[in-house]
């Protein structure tokens, strides 16, 4: 062999071996959907949440333990039953360059409380009536009453700058958002992907990738071939089939853990034909939620009859689901005649398993309901869900709701007062159960107010609770990273092992 050939194949094998240490600089994640939005204020769905939660820190965070631990706030302390005071770090800078204050807190909070602003998650945050710097990095929050979820809420209020975001319509600061979070915005291909970079500057942990593309991939087959074929690295929404196909594969594996995640199906009291309890009381029935998680899915999902998981606070031991019983389902609608008839649209999103909505759908249908599944894009099955008025709103949906809080004010008041854009129920007396559940310091009396609800949601039909979810991750083999009950994915969280 001449020195030239050999000159030649140490160069062609260098550039090879650059190209694979490039590649692994990069993260491609699979997910469902593009991001409803990057403003951190403006949406709670999975697929924003995954990309949006690296670019911003929190006011706190939990670990991978789920404990509540510091983030932009490195201490606090009650002052007493409505007041919160919190200790601001003081060496951390947005992505701009200019300094995180408590200025930018106070902004932060104060915006995502704003009726004006109508962000979908203010009934979390709703009991917090004021935010006030006291000092260059002491910020005091105070609510309209004991709230003792207070904290466990923050996890998920992010810091946005003051200076940028009041100064930016909310359109621009969603197609340019500005953190100060591990990873920074660098571009969003709509429809496509969006790409973040490491932020070498980040006061905490660095990320071990230089980039992060989030991918949209509505089509679980193609993320699923997708990881096989090296591709991507990590992907999300896959169900037990897939797993199961995954876990013969060379070179990947499966990353599972139980969620504080409710799967649901939501039913719009407010109008006909649910506005009938007997009829939202034979759509219970109906329905086989044992069939759906043991037989359909198979991950490891548990049926619940109430609207949280033994990982909350407030789960409440005890309220066994609404028997399945088809027929006497279909009696009950026989007997409605046509009221029981009225054409219902069974809203759901592509990020959902399609499998689960079709089955209810089939169990509804053969039980003498009419429905019909509406099938869209995440972004336009989030903003009916959350019409202000009943009428617009669709009869069914599908949902899996999750507070990342571990407390069931996060998931309840939200999903059933009547204050909230994403309630389908008005009962005056579930509303003050709820209110006194979430401002009294008792933690008995919180317990007892929830054994209240969970009779009256089951009761009245008000919501369907089906089951407690598992997640399901996809990961190249040399992934290393430990999904956490909240599904959050913290890339500076993750490594890769050669």
């Amino acid at each position: 062999m001449s020195i030239r050939t050999t000159v030649a194949i140490a160069a062609i094998a260098a550039a090879l071996s650059a190209g694979v240490a490039q590649a692994k600089d990069q993260l491609v994640v699979d997910l469902v959907n593009e991001p409803s939005t990057l403003d951190p204020h403006m949406q709670w769905n999975p697929d924003s949440y995954y990309v949006y939660r690296n670019i911003f820190d929190n006011i706190v965070t939990r670990d991978n333990d789920g404990e509540i631990v510091p983030q932009v706030a490195t201490a606090w302390e009650w002052l007493s039953d409505t007041e919160l005071e919190l200790t601001i770090r003081d060496d951390i800078t947005f992505h701009d360059g200019e300094k995180l204050t408590a200025d930018d807190v106070v902004y932060s909070v104060k915006r995502i409380t704003d009726p004006d602003l109508a962000s979908p998650q203010i009934g979390q945050f709703a009991a917090i009536i004021d935010a006030e710097k006291t000092a260059d990095n002491k910020v005091v929050l105070t609510t309209d009453g004991p709230y003792p979820v207070l904290l466990a809420q923050l996890v998920k209020l992010s810091v946005v700058p003051e200076h940028v975001v009041a100064n930016e319509s909310e359109q621009d600061f969603n197609a340019n958002p500005i953190g100060s979070g591990p990873y920074t915005f660098e571009t969003w291909d709509r429809g496509v992907s969006v790409t973040l970079d490491k932020n070498d500057d980040y006061w905490g942990d660095q990320g071990a990738f230089e980039t992060v593309n989030f991918k949209a991939v509505p089509d679980a087959s193609t993320r699923v071939a997708n990881l096989r074929a090296g591709t991507a690295d990590l992907i999300v929404s896959i169900d037990s089939d897939q797993a199961m196909q995954l876990e013969t594969a060379g070179n990947v594996k499966v990353l599972t853990a139980p969620t504080e995640r409710v799967a649901f199906m939501g039913m719009n009291t407010l109008v006909p034909p649910l506005n009938d309890p007997e009829l939202r009381r034979a759509a219970a029935m109906a329905i086989d939620r044992e069939g759906i998680a043991l037989g359909l899915l198979g991950g490891g999902e548990q049926v619940v009859g109430q609207m949280a998981t033994s990982a909350h606070f407030g789960y409440v031991d005890g309220i066994d689901p609404i028997p399945y019983d088809p027929e006497q389902a279909a009696e009950i609608i026989a007997a409605k005649g046509d009221a029981a008839t009225v054409p219902m649209t069974f809203a759901t999103s592509p990020v959902f398993d399609q499998r689960i909505v079709q089955a209810i759908q089939q169990m509804l249908n053969e039980a003498g309901f009419n429905v019909e599944i509406g099938l869209t894009d995440m972004a336009t099955y989030l903003k009916k869900a959350q019409n202000a008025d009943p009428e617009q709103r669709p009869q069914l949906n599908f949902g899996r709701w999750s507070c990342a809080c571990q407390d069931v004010d996060g998931v309840e008041f939200p999903l059933l007062h009547s204050s909230s854009n994403w309630s389908r129920v008005n009962d005056p007396e579930l509303d003050a159960l709820l209110e006194d559940a979430r401002t009294t310091v008792d933690s008995d009396q919180r317990l007892d107010d929830y054994a209240k609800v969970a009779e009256i949601v089951k009761d009245n039909t008000y919501i369907l609770p089906l089951y407690q979810a598992t997640a399901l991750y996809g990961a190249a083999g040399a992934l290393e990273w430990q999904p956490t009950a909240n599904e959050s994915m913290f890339i500076n969280r993750m490594s890769w092992s050669e």
